[in-house]
Parts: C-alpha cells; sequence; structure tokens
C-alpha cells in the first residue's frame, strides 16, 4: 500500500496571505520511558520540491536518513531543539515537547513569519502560526520537520546506548517495547530515563 505524501497546500495558502517564511515544526520522543524529547522546525524553498517527504513514522530509517539530507539542502534554514528526561520531569511531557518546538522556532535565521505545528499550538510564540491535526501526514514542512527530528534523536539514543549498552537504546530508542521493560527491571532507571514516566507492570502487560 502506497504510504501517504505530505503536500504543500497550507504553505502555499501561507504564502498568497504574504509570508515569505513559512516553517513547519513537529516533535519526537513523546511516548519515550527514555531519552530527550526532540523537536525540530525548518523552511524549506517554495521552489525546491523533496520527493517522499511524509510522516517520518511511515519512512523507513535508511530512507529517513537520506531525506533528512535532501531536506537540509533543500532548507532555507533548519534548527533541532532537545529538551532533556530532567526536565521533561520538571515540565511535563506536554510542556516539554511544546517548550522544544518553541525553541526550534526561535532559533531560526531567518525567523518565520508564520508557523504550521504538529497538534497544538505553541505558546510565546512572536509570529502567526496554526496548530494542524496530522500535521505531519498533511503538510510537507511539518512532516520534513519531523523526519529530521526523528534523525536527530536516534542518533542521541544510539550515542546513549554507546555509553550504556544495558538497555538496548539503539534497538528501542527509549520506547515502551518489552526488550526495555525486561532492561529496566534487571538494572533500574538509568540517568537517560525519565522518572515522572511509569512503565507498565506486568499486571498492566498481562490486561492488554
Amino acid at each position: 500500500m502506497a504510504r501517504p505524501r505530505a503536500s504543500r497546500t497550507l504553505e502555499n495558502a501561507a504564502r498568497r496571505f504574504g509570508y515569505r517564511h513559512v516553517a513547519g515544526v513537529d516533535e519526537v520522543g513523546r511516548g519515550c520511558l527514555a531519552g530527550p524529547v526532540v523537536a525540530a522546525a525548518v523552511i524549506l524553498k517554495a521552489d525546491c520540491y523533496v520527493a517522499g517527504v511524509a510522516d517520518s513514522k511511515v519512512v523507513p530509517a535508511p530512507e529517513r536518513e537520506r531525506l533528512a539530507d535532501a531536506i537540509r539542502r533543500a532548507a532555507v534554514c533548519w534548527h533541532v531543539a532537545v529538551v532533556e528526561p530532567a526536565e521533561i520531569d520538571r515540565l511535563n511531557i506536554h510542556r516539554a515537547s511544546l517548550e522544544a518546538m518553541r525553541q526550534a522556532i526561535m532559533a531560526l535565521v531567518p525567523l518565520p513569519g508564520f508557523v504550521l505545528v504538529d497538534g497544538f499550538k505553541v505558546p510565546g510564540l512572536l509570529m502567526a502560526q496554526r496548530a494542524v491535526t496530522g500535521g505531519d501526514r498533511r503538510c510537507t514542512s511539518v512532516a520534513a520537520a519531523s523526519i529530521l527530528a526523528k534523525v536527530a534523536r536516534d542518533r542521541l539514543m544510539c550515542d546513549l546506548h554507546s555509553r550504556d549498552p544495558r538497555y538496548g537504546f539503539d534497538r528501542h530508542k527509549g520506547y515502551c517495547t518489552p526488550e526495555h521493560l525486561d532492561a529496566v527491571n534487571r538494572h533500574g532507571y538509568s540517568e537517560a530515563h525519565r522518572r515522572s514516566f511509569r512503565p507498565p507492570t506486568l499486571f498492566d502487560r498481562m490486561a492488554d
């Protein structure tokens, strides 16, 4: 089955209203037990089309790497922001995700005039924005941001694995897999884990 392809319809509509630089922003790692939440923001050149851009969740890892390179070449500018587990615990994951997206947007040079955000509006922005439900499936710039964020986060999780291989971060990237839960049961939480996240117990898993 062909995967859904994002389009530039919303970006082009914003440009017709006079916004020259339209950014897309998305985050990854929201539902993980370990590792940071990572957001990316990107302004794509209006005349530069990157074939194959789609929601990072439906793009295989080797293709994500190739697309990330193509996206960076096709970008006016881009930025990746990271919020670490301790800050996630302090803020809560929703606020931490919004903060990562805000940081990524505000680091763009030039700043965008309009921002398309996957899911939720970002507090504290100085520019116009639109929250788009399913933005990583619908909007090319948001899908591109999701790919940049996913590639960056996967690399961070592989680096964490190289420093502490007990948990298998290079394979599950901090998500709640049986392998990860078994490692937590054996070794407890590491510095990379989010203390505010309660992993499912054996009873919870049996009830699913």
